[in-house]
């Protein structure tokens, strides 16, 4: 289990639930697309994979930008600012691909689309501002400031976001991943709004099929991304983020729940 202390975590053999959580922040490296004006409700309604127009002022949805084909574009944390903008949040690489996607979309929609030059960070401590999220199954709030602050790295979170099962872009997710297979479908998408680039995939694999693969969690002493998972001699995943003691992977579905596996010369198993 992992803690946090002062500025970073520690590992514990067991800690107080009650235990009160020393003020942390993190540093964040995001980017940021606003979407403003009369139509900007309607236009991210139509484009994005989740339910956005009846956001509340101040409230976030997670949200997927995807191609036709349901492959993903970017992951999103969508924040309603007033009637007629929002403020999507995404990994810092990707606000310029979410910018033209939507430019290249909107057509003759009365908004206006542009990326902002922020700063994020995660206050795992009640900031009275921001977003509360549940990437790391903690109490954090996810805040965007004009100036820096004093921040730990966000490297300090990883063992945080494994141990939470979170896939992250550039190792969990990418272009050629599907929404189901890294668990979305239950967090980023809406299967009762109206319709969306990539519904009819999406739709069509969660109502008639399955992914042959996904994204778990392996109990394992030591590995790396990139090492091959393997049961009986076959290779069934690989290791896409690790740290000692917990690893992320996709893994075929047939692969049984309670068995062995072998990641290098040490042994896995599946949370």
């Amino acid at each position: 289990m992992w803690i946090l202390d002062g500025g970073g975590l520690a590992c514990a053999a067991y800690t107080d639930p009650m235990a009160t959580v020393a003020p942390t922040v993190v540093r964040l490296t995001r980017g940021y697309v606003r979407v403003a004006g009369p139509d900007a409700p309607d236009f991210l309604e139509r484009m994005l994979s989740n339910e956005v127009q009846s956001l509340d002022t101040g409230s976030a949805q997670q949200a997927l930008l995807l191609t036709p084909k349901g492959r993903i574009v970017a992951p999103l944390r969508v924040v309603r600012e007033s009637d007629e903008a929002f403020l999507l949040i995404t990994e810092a690489e990707l606000a310029e691909p979410v910018a033209g996607t939507l430019m290249r979309a909107r057509f003759a929609a009365r908004c206006e689309i542009s990326t902002d030059q922020l700063h994020g960070y995660l206050h795992l401590a009640d900031p009275g501002r921001g977003v509360r999220v549940d990437d790391y199954r903690i109490d954090a709030w996810e805040t965007w400031e004009d100036g820096e602050l004093e921040a730990a790295g966000a490297d300090e979170l990883e063992p945080l976001r494994i141990e939470a099962g979170t896939p992250a872009w550039g190792r969990e997710l990418d272009g050629t991943v599907l929404p189901a297979e890294a668990g979305l479908d239950e967090t980023h998408i809406s299967f009762t709004k109206g319709c969306y680039p990539g519904q009819e995939p999406v739709a069509r694999l969660h109502f008639r099929g399955h992914p042959n693969r996904s994204l778990r969690r392996l109990q394992v002493a030591d590995a790396k991304p990139g090492d091959e998972i393997v049961f009986e001699g076959k290779v069934v995943g690989r290791v896409t983020s690790a740290v000692p003691g917990n690893a992320l992977g996709y893994v075929r579905r047939e692969v049984p729940e309670d068995v062995v596996l072998r990641i290098g010369a040490a042994e896995a198993r599946l949370h």
